[in-house]
């Protein structure tokens, strides 16, 4: 009995084991976006924390913006940039931002046929990005599946050195789904020195499939 007992025990830790998400992002074989309403995602905002404070979008809505860097940024490899800025010259992005003790949240979806391009999970799985002052490292988390989209989590660790050589140090998440014509992406921004708990990856991930879920009504 004990050693049945045993075998038993083992066979459970070995089935929970495979299905432990992966760093991996998520494929889809199909991306639907007949019915995404980029209208909806107003919609989302329900799902902030209370005494969240709302706000419309900043002029350059991008992920590698939220990190915190200017727009003369550059990744390392350069191909690994697309996931920084998934939908590069939206011309009608929706979202919005908000701020409370947790951190700076954004949703965003904007038009775009960008896809995931399967061959980054080899050449991304750790990459750079710079932009004047501010540097960081760019690394694979684990996505949420969602049914017919392909989707992707990040999280970036910047540094900013200002004047005097004080250093600011960011903590983003960013999950993406690429749905068809449009792309949906949101981004937790966390303070590292904050006394507040931060509201982290699990928000930020739940997040997204909120907003997928949104979008298509």
């Amino acid at each position: 009995m004990r050693l049945f007992a045993l075998l038993a025990a083992l066979a459970l830790v070995v089935a929970a084991c495979a299905q432990s998400p992966s760093s991996a992002p998520s494929a889809a074989t199909t991306a639907s976006s007949a019915s995404v309403n980029p209208a909806r995602i107003e919609r989302v905002r329900t799902a902030l924390p209370s005494g969240y404070e709302v706000a419309p979008l900043s002029a350059r809505p991008a992920p590698v913006a939220f990190w915190g860097l200017g727009p003369d940024w550059t990744a390392d490899p350069p191909r690994c940039g697309a996931l920084a800025d998934p939908a590069p010259g939206a011309a009608t992005p929706r979202g919005w931002s908000a701020s409370g003790a947790g951190g700076i949240v954004y949703a965003v979806v904007a038009e775009s046929a960008a896809a995931f391009d399967p061959s980054m999970i080899d050449d991304c799985g750790q990459w750079t990005v710079s932009a004047g002052h501010t540097g960081g490292t760019v690394a694979f988390v684990a996505a949420p599946a969602i049914d017919g989209a392909a989707t992707v989590g990040l999280s970036a660790s910047t540094t900013t050195v200002v004047e005097g050589g004080t250093e600011t140090h960011t903590r983003a998440d960013t999950f993406t789904a690429y749905l068809g014509d449009f792309v949906a992406f949101v981004t937790v921004v966390g303070d590292p020195g904050s006394p507040n708990p931060q509201l982290g990856q699990e928000f930020a991930s739940d997040l997204l499939v909120k907003t997928v879920t949104a979008l298509r009504g």
